[in-house]
């Protein structure tokens, strides 16, 4: 079903492209560049939107295009906030965690142990692995996992067990640091205020 409203939603897009939606923050000024970051299924409103912007006497917007993060289900597939086990979120408990990523998670392991040991596991579609590369700080350790992995001397649910302990610390860490948030803190935060750059 399609709704009239939807026109309406990529000028929603180009909006803050322009520094006079932010009159709280840039006053009057309307010739400050703004850089976006986006994934690569926002671009077509940028795009519009740098080929509007000089006709409405604006800069144009730059984006800088970021890499999608894979649903747990693999990298053909897309999160969905209508679907919980796409994704791991950071107000997911520790069995929450582990339990998406041992049941949802989309190996690139073999069918068997025996074949896995032979012929390895292929880190491009294991999102387990994906998942390492954006949240693992260890580049040698990351290496290291990908060589075993391949080669078959790191199984899948070792992987799996690999990310399930840095997912739980991020979300453990993120929870502890929400318990900590205020009403005061959250008030301070969204309120608008001046960052000195109305002159």
């Amino acid at each position: 079903m399609s709704y009239i409203g939807k026109i309406s939603f990529p000028a929603i897009q180009a909006a803050p492209s322009f520094s006079n939606s932010f009159p709280h923050i840039f006053g009057k000024k309307f010739d400050i560049m703004c850089l976006i970051p986006c994934a690569i299924d926002q671009d077509p409103y940028f795009r519009m939107t740098r080929d509007a912007a000089p006709k409405l006497h604006y800069p144009k917007p730059a984006l800088v295009h970021s890499v999608f993060f894979p649903a747990l289900q693999g990298p053909k597939s897309k999160m969905s906030a209508s679907d919980a086990n796409s994704s791991i979120f950071l107000t997911d408990t520790d069995e929450q965690i582990a339990t998406k990523i041992n049941k949802y998670a989309f190996s690139g392991g073999k069918d068997t142990v025996d074949e896995h040991r032979k012929t390895g596991g292929n880190t491009e579609i294991d999102v387990s692995y994906q998942y390492l590369t954006f949240f693992m700080d260890d580049d040698e350790r990351l290496a290291k996992i990908k060589e075993d992995y391949e080669s078959g001397k790191m199984l899948t649910s070792e992987l799996k067990r690999e990310l399930i302990g840095i997912m739980q610390k991020l979300a453990s860490d993120h929870r502890t640091k929400r318990a900590a948030v205020t009403d005061d803190v959250v008030k301070q935060f969204m309120t608008p205020r001046s960052m000195g750059f109305e002159d």
